[in-house]
């Protein structure tokens, strides 16, 4: 009896439960519904860059992430910020009526620390305009250094030049987008920085069919594919044709603060008897546990244990290694092979042994990680 009784209670409670759980599901489902609050998707520099570049050349439109840049723009473009006094802990972006949420993303310039809101148009370019000519942006504009609007081929976009790295969580509710700005760590455990070296004129180590650029770049590409499927956050320093300086290679790093930064070079010698991989590690900067010179052992075997090649040892860095040298963080430069040498030469400009290489660098990490 005692049992049934006590069966007979869980079972009330039981569908008390679910019926306060339907009730609490329901009203948020309303809420959302009502407010039309949804959340806006963040797209990084690194999955945006190529898009632009292929839209910009086949459409001969202003969406050139390069010349887009310039902030001296003429003051009838510049947005306005509105002195009205609304305390609140977002970036609040006013939106035209006839914006949609699927008319908005946002892209997260981080190389450039710029915040770019890209608005699909579905009225004339001199509405948005207008708009913005009397619409002020609003809220916590800490960040925010400034700010202008122009027009593209398809697209209106607000560019914003912030004053650090950050990560942003965005909601458009009421035809306004919401914009909080967080730290790369208060939203990332685990953060490394991939630094493809060279880019545009400064080609790095050439032979008669390749540049030491293209082959860092596409080592680069092939690495993104593995590392997209873990949880980790890489940002890359280019994934462009764009050469960054040094300074905002490095100081994205420690912007970030990663946990470790892994730059890519190729190797040339006057002897072109010369072949095998080498890794270089920050000398000037000690980190007690992993640091540098171990990272760079980690790159070295992994990368010769998976193309199977020949490992010449840890080189100190010099004077020449500005990148690892100014970081703050375990910091290691993997040189994949010399493209002086004939033979070299040949596997570089393969697509599987790029692969390999990309493999060893990503086990490298994982690696490191495990720990």
């Amino acid at each position: 009896m005692v049992i049934e009784m006590q069966q007979s209670r869980l079972m009330k409670r039981t569908a008390v439960y679910t019926v306060v759980f339907a009730v609490c599901a329901l009203a948020v489902i309303f809420y959302y519904s009502t407010h039309k609050l949804v959340v806006i998707a963040d797209v990084a520099q690194d999955e945006v860059v190529q898009s632009a570049q292929e839209k910009n050349s086949a459409d001969g439109g202003t969406d050139d992430p390069k010349q887009d840049t310039a902030y001296d723009l003429q003051d009838e473009n510049a947005v306005l910020f509105a002195q009205n006094g609304q305390e609140m802990n977002y970036f609040c972006i006013p939106l035209h009526e006839s914006v949609k949420a699927e008319n908005v993303a946002v892209e997260n310039h981080y190389m450039d620390k710029e915040l770019w809101v890209s608005i699909s148009r579905t009225q004339d370019a001199e509405v948005y305009e207008d708009f913005y000519r009397s619409q002020g942006v609003y809220g916590n504009c800490s960040a925010v250094v400034d700010g202008y609007f122009e027009n593209g081929s398809d697209n209106f976009w607000l560019k914003f030049k912030l004053t650090d790295i950050y990560e942003y969580h965005s909601i458009f509710e009421d035809s306004k987008l919401y914009i909080e700005f967080v730290t790369p760590k208060e939203v990332y455990d685990r953060i490394v920085v991939i630094d493809p070296a060279y880019g545009a004129d400064e080609t790095g180590a050439i032979s008669e069919e390749m540049q030491g650029k293209d082959i860092t770049i596409a080592i680069a590409r092939a690495l993104k594919k593995k590392l997209d499927g873990t949880d980790i956050k890489v940002y890359y320093t280019r994934m462009d044709d764009s050469n960054p300086s040094d300074e905002n290679r490095v100081g994205l790093t420690n912007a970030a603060r990663a946990d470790m930064l892994i730059r890519i070079e190729v190797n040339e010698n006057e002897d072109t008897k010369i072949y095998g991989t080498e890794a270089v590690y920050n000398s000037r900067f000690f980190i007690p546990g992993f640091g540098s010179i171990e990272l760079a052992d980690l790159l070295e075997r992994e990368v010769v244990t998976a193309i199977s090649g020949k490992a010449n040892g840890l080189i100190e860095s010099t004077q020449e290694d500005v990148v690892i040298n100014e970081a703050t963080v375990p910091a290691a430069t993997i040189k994949v092979g010399y493209v002086s040498n004939g033979q070299e030469a040949i596997l570089l400009n393969r697509e599987d042994y790029i692969e390999k290489i990309a493999d060893g660098i990503y086990q490298a990490i994982m690696t490191a990680y495990a720990e």
